[in-house]
């Protein structure tokens, strides 16, 4: 007999523009070796591997002896980008057209003259790329605490890591127009995220338990996970199903599932089809 769990999906998920583009990219160049992962999840990035022998170095250095390289979606830095240029190496660029866009941003207000601020994670290979080419020293913030401590004054062009929150973004923005006489925003935020995130949200009010796929390292599948945590306690992001655990659907009527912008149509499949089979009992 089955039991009354009922499998939802958010109205937007999974697979974003840029992160078909790259993968259509790196299919199409066999024998390559990426800069960094392509995309931020593992089981995709192991599928490139094994059939089209794509496979990822950490860093230029360890591109001694490729014929290829890709640029990951995330971009890489200025400098990266310029040594790369002076070698031999086939340079096939699979950078997101909407990180390349915040890095043009970045370049120019700074070139103007501008105190660029940038909200995202300093650690994440974008906003790395991004802050790369600015022309003075930019800074990057998480929080307007962070914004607060230091007490900057002159005029200001602010942009957002693109997989961000569209809430904690408008914080920054909110705090920076009654500090700063000047202030020039970009909404740098893609629009594939903005819209994930909105029906994650949309779907959290009313799920009893939801499952978020995608990377545990990827910045978009993390904040889908936040969102939806907010309305739902029973919240939890894997990457795979082995990773599914059937006490999680206990007597639970609603499940919903979303998935990251690095998460491909099989791996979600795969997932529905387990959470499925938990469901007969």
């Amino acid at each position: 007999m089955r039991s009354k769990l009922e499998i939802r999906l958010a109205k937007n998920y999974g697979f974003c523009f840029g992160v078909e583009r790259a993968i259509d990219i790196a299919e199409n160049s066999k024998d390559a070796t990426t800069i960094g992962p392509l995309i931020h999840n593992n089981e995709e990035i192991n599928r490139l591997k094994e059939n089209f022998n794509v496979v990822t170095s950490n860093n230029i250095s360890e591109l001694n002896g490729a014929k290829k390289a890709i640029i990951r979606t995330h971009g890489i830095t200025k400098d990266d980008f310029e040594e790369l240029k002076k070698t031999d190496i086939e340079l096939i660029d699979a950078t997101c057209p909407f990180v390349t866009k915040p890095q043009e941003i970045v370049k120019e207000m700074s070139d103007y003259g501008y105190k660029v601020v940038i909200f995202g994670d300093a650690n994440h290979p974008e906003v790395k790329g991004v802050k790369s080419y600015a022309t003075n020293s930019p800074v990057v913030v998480m929080s307007v605490d962070e914004l607060k401590n230091l007490n900057i004054k002159q005029k200001v062009a602010v942009i957002s890591q693109t997989t961000r929150k569209i809430s904690e973004f408008q914080k920054i923005i909110n705090f920076l127009v009654t500090e700063v006489k000047e202030v020039r925003v970009f909404n740098t935020i893609c629009n594939a995220t903005f819209d994930n995130q909105e029906a994650a949200k949309e779907l959290s009010y009313d799920s009893d338990v939801i499952i978020v796929i995608g990377g545990k390292n990827s910045s978009n599948t993390k904040q889908l996970l936040s969102i939806v945590s907010e309305n739902c306690n029973d919240s939890y992001l894997i990457e795979n199903e082995l990773e599914l655990r059937l006490e999680w659907f206990k007597n639970k009527k609603k499940c919903g599932i979303t998935a990251g912008a690095s998460t491909p149509n099989w791996i979600i499949e795969k997932i529905v089809e387990t959470i499925r089979n938990f469901s007969v009992t």
